[in-house]
């Protein structure tokens, strides 16, 4: 069989312990024989963040915005335990935050689903789309630790060096505390806007938006201008003609709804927000093994990853000579989806139709009832059959050749 060739590379970032295992199974079994891969490729294990000063994360920022296309492995964000675990010389950057604040952009994740694959919440009929932003808020915040007697003050310098000042808190002798600042910028929040929008256009579904105006009243309320701003200016029309919604609502009332609704939409996040109710999401509908994820930039720069993490657990039982039960479809989804944008960036017809006859392939292979541990206490078909990790692969690889 000839394989598909390419023309322009992508972007591949490799990552850690059991992701990384995954992540050369499905290039060896089901890319590579069908494929003559080329990639630009970054290895983002923590080694070699660590051997390279965390450098490489910033050289596959640049080649990705370079490439327009890249896929990234799940990587380890290293807490005090990973410093001394990996003997590092440092608390190193999440990978993930290093990539968003380069290439900006929104965050868009949605579930895998499966018609044998019941989730959690039974009002669910169609998947819900998280919109999250990948630009500020906590993941590039100041923090200090104040030890009183301290006043603390926000000082904002002009250019022209005049000063203003904003008392933040005070806090009394023996009165130790904590200090967070987080910003974010017009132009960031509108590029968030538009791409929401946009989407909502593309897939012909309403589109809501939740912050905590009521409380954040500075924070929170640009982000609903700036959305209603733009709304009113540029996507009414086009909305109204197409017969899609747009709605803003308190973060609050919003997972009411999610909760009790049938699903088909997309819900637009803050930073943080997005990052906690996408996993809820995902959860809900049966495991974060099940979830697409594509960062989409302003200029149109697509980075696809798995929107979990490393699997530590079953990383050690592999360690052990053990086999495990671990879901690759998150990452094979990855793969797909980057192959997939660089077939339409270079307009190679037969690399999307393997993409998408992989992805078709691995859902036949979950309706036939072969299935990872993870997706077993969710299953509503016949004949049941948990497997490996490489059983499973197998089996989308059988269905692929068969067609």
């Amino acid at each position: 069989m000839q394989r598909i060739e390419m023309i322009h590379p992508l972007v591949e970032m490799d990552g850690d312990e059991m992701t990384r295992i995954i992540w050369r199974k499905i290039k060896d079994l089901l890319i590579n024989p069908y494929v003559n891969l080329k990639t630009e490729y970054y290895d983002l294990g923590l080694p070699e963040r660590e051997r390279t000063s965390d450098a490489v994360t910033i050289e596959a920022a640049k080649a990705t915005a370079r490439l327009g296309v890249a896929v990234k492995c799940a990587t380890i964000t290293p807490n005090p335990q990973r410093v001394e675990e990996y003997n590092l010389s440092r608390l190193w950057r999440s990978p993930n935050a290093t990539l968003r604040a380069h290439l900006d952009g929104t965050v868009f994740r949605k579930p895998i689903t499966s018609e044998v694959l019941l989730p959690w919440v039974r009002s669910w009929k169609r998947p819900i789309t998280i919109a999250r932003h990948a630009s500020g808020d906590v993941y590039q915040n100041v923090e200090y630790r104040a030890t009183g007697p301290a006043k603390v003050e926000l000082l904002v310098t002009a250019t022209d060096g005049s000063e203003e000042r904003v008392s933040v808190d005070t806090f009394a002798d023996g009165d130790n505390g904590i200090v967070q600042v987080v910003c974010n910028r017009d132009k960031s929040i509108a590029n968030f806007a538009r791409a929401c929008f946009d989407y909502a256009l593309s897939t012909g579904e309403d589109l809501w938006f939740s912050a905590k105006d009521t409380i954040s009243r500075t924070y929170d309320q640009r982000f609903k201008e700036i959305f209603a701003e733009l709304y009113e200016q540029e996507y009414r029309d086009a909305f109204a003609e197409q017969g899609v919604e747009y709605h803003y609502t308190l973060i609050d009332d919003m997972v009411a709804r999610v909760i009790k609704s049938e699903g088909g939409f997309i819900w637009a996040c803050k930073n943080y927000d997005g990052d906690v109710m996408s996993d809820m999401l995902a959860s809900a509908n049966g495991s974060l093994a099940m979830m697409t994820s594509v960062l989409v930039s302003p200029s149109g720069v697509r980075e696809y990853e798995a929107a979990h993490g490393t699997v530590t657990r079953h990383y050690y039982r592999h360690l052990n000579g053990e086999q495990t039960s671990t879901n690759p479809m998150a990452t094979l989804f990855a793969w797909t989806g980057a192959l997939a944008w660089r077939a339409h960036l270079d307009d190679i017809p037969e690399l999307a139709e393997f993409a998408k006859a992989l992805e078709d392939a691995s859902l036949r292979t979950i309706s036939a009832g072969i299935i990872t541990g993870d997706l077993r206490s969710q299953y509503i078909g016949e004949n049941c059959q948990t497997v490996t990790t490489d059983e499973f692969l197998v089996a989308i690889a059988d269905r692929f050749e068969r067609g």
